[in-house]
């Protein structure tokens, strides 16, 4: 299953995070914004959906990058997932938790600090380097 996730930063170099919902998969952790890609969508175009959606901010398509990816193996009862990571530097608005989740401006030292997904936590390492276990 193809998921996707923005990297965004401040002016001062902070990453956006979201914490997930309690009732999500990995609720209580820390992770990049983003989602699942829908059936006839680009992972771009999903990216800039799902980031509007949880967030209210507006993702320029033009300037993302693909800055990595992450796999997680299927389970019996979860299929298998490659996360899709862009670098997002051109974005409007004011983040809003649409969904009622907490999010927040974190350092890279910060963030290797918080509770994370797997994936996300490979993700934040390879954008990262010096956050690296």
């Amino acid at each position: 299953m193809p998921v996707v996730a923005a990297a965004i930063r401040d002016e001062s170099g902070g990453l956006l995070l979201q914490q997930a919902l309690s009732h999500k998969r990995h609720g209580g952790l820390w992770e990049f914004p983003g989602g699942k890609v829908e059936n006839g969508e680009t992972p771009r175009f999903a990216v800039r959906r799902e980031v509007y959606e949880e967030l209210g901010i507006q993702l320029d398509l033009e300037g993302m990058k693909p800055a990595g990816f992450a796999e997680e193996a299927a389970e019996s009862v979860r299929p298998g997932i490659v996360l899709f990571l862009y670098n997002c530097p051109v974005w409007e608005g004011d983040p809003v938790g649409r969904e009622g989740q907490a999010w927040g401006w974190f350092s890279p030292a910060q963030a290797a600090e918080l509770a994370m997904p797997p994936m996300d936590r490979a993700l934040l390492e390879g954008l990262c380097p010096e956050v690296r276990s």
